[in-house]
């Protein structure tokens, strides 16, 4: 056998080896994935176009004050609040402390609730508000984040009637 004998600087062979290596792996097609399998995203009970409308507002901080709350809410229909449809799909609605309203996502939970809150964050996240009850004339929402709750309290909705 005939060998020939290269006189190179050592750099220069760990270098082409290390190059090979990642050559290697970039052609093996076995490369890890970091990605997490993503959960299938769960459906809202409630659907965007049932709580459109127009709506009398009024809320409470004592479970004790609902009804009482509910027939304040019912007056609150000279000044209605406007829920209006967003265009991709979600409603126009306020956040907490914020002038302008702008589009939410109705987002679906475990046990079939309803979160009312920014896209792109998961249901139940702390900007979001929890629909606890819906009958498609009254809503009663309280809010996740337990310093926005004790500020605004549950809200009682209660459809006002059509305009004449």
């Amino acid at each position: 056998m005939f060998f020939v004998r290269l006189r190179l600087p050592i750099k220069s062979i760990m270098g082409f080896a290390a190059a090979l290596a990642v050559a290697g792996c970039a052609g093996s097609g076995n490369t890890p994935t970091t990605t997490a399998p993503v959960a299938a995203e769960i459906p809202p009970a409630i659907k965007s176009q049932e709580i459109t409308g127009r709506w009398g507002l009024a809320a409470f901080h004592n479970p004790q004050d609902l009804k009482r709350t509910e027939a304040a809410a019912r007056n609150g229909c000279r000044q209605p609040y406007n829920i209006g449809m967003g265009p991709n799909g979600g409603v126009i609605m306020h956040m907490p402390d914020k002038a302008q309203p702008e589009e939410l996502r109705l987002k679906g939970g475990p046990g079939n609730k309803t979160y009312i809150g920014p896209a792109g964050e998961p249901a139940g996240g702390m900007q979001d508000r929890e629909i606890t009850s819906f009958d498609g004339r009254t809503m009663t929402v309280r809010f996740l984040d337990p310093e926005v709750a004790g500020r605004y309290g549950t809200q009682v909705f209660v459809r006002c009637a059509p305009r004449a």
